[in-house]
């Protein structure tokens, strides 16, 4: 979006973070670092050495049954445990060399907000956060929709990105 701002139609967000202009990236990690669920079976690893941050986190298959796939048919939730990998975890450093957004190009792209209103990974608190704090030309809710809303609400979600879609392109 800030790269190929003119190339983009309309942005989705759902069940991801929403960084723009007044709200950056530190401030939503740092909020949903705080906001956290218990770790349960999570691992994280430390190529770096104990003394230093982690580098990779994995998440565990019991953290998945509880706060990811909670209103998800059980086999994706089987699948699912035997899919994850190691998610890198960005410095600070890292990200701010890479998420600097401008109101300019970032801000010039239509943005969508779909609500998983059972996310218990992005809260519905995070959420409307970040839509207050980044507001979007659209605003859609799916009830009953977990972290997983392509598994626990697939229809409800193709409807949206249907509407969405026919609206901006």
């Amino acid at each position: 979006m800030e790269t190929f701002p003119k190339k983009i139609s309309a942005a989705v967000f759902v069940t991801a973070v929403m960084p723009g202009p007044t709200l950056n990236i530190f401030t939503l990690m740092k909020e949903l670092l705080r906001k956290q669920n218990p770790q349960l079976d999570n691992r994280y690893t430390y190529d770096n050495g104990t003394n230093n941050p982690p580098t990779t986190f994995n998440f565990g298959q019991k953290h998945l049954a509880t706060y990811v796939y909670q209103l998800s048919p059980v086999e994706d939730l089987a699948l699912a445990t035997t899919l994850v990998r190691p998610l890198y975890l960005y410095t600070d450093e890292d990200m701010s060399k890479e998420l600097i957004l401008s109101q300019e190009n970032y801000g010039s792209v239509n943005r969508a907000f779909i609500i998983c209103n059972e996310d218990k990974v992005v809260t519905r608190e995070i959420q409307e956060r970040m839509i207050e704090m980044n507001p979007t030309d659209e605003v859609k809710e799916i009830e009953g929709s977990d972290h997983m809303v392509m598994m626990s609400k697939p229809v409800e979600l193709f409807v949206h990105l249907l509407h969405i879609a026919e609206k901006y392109y």
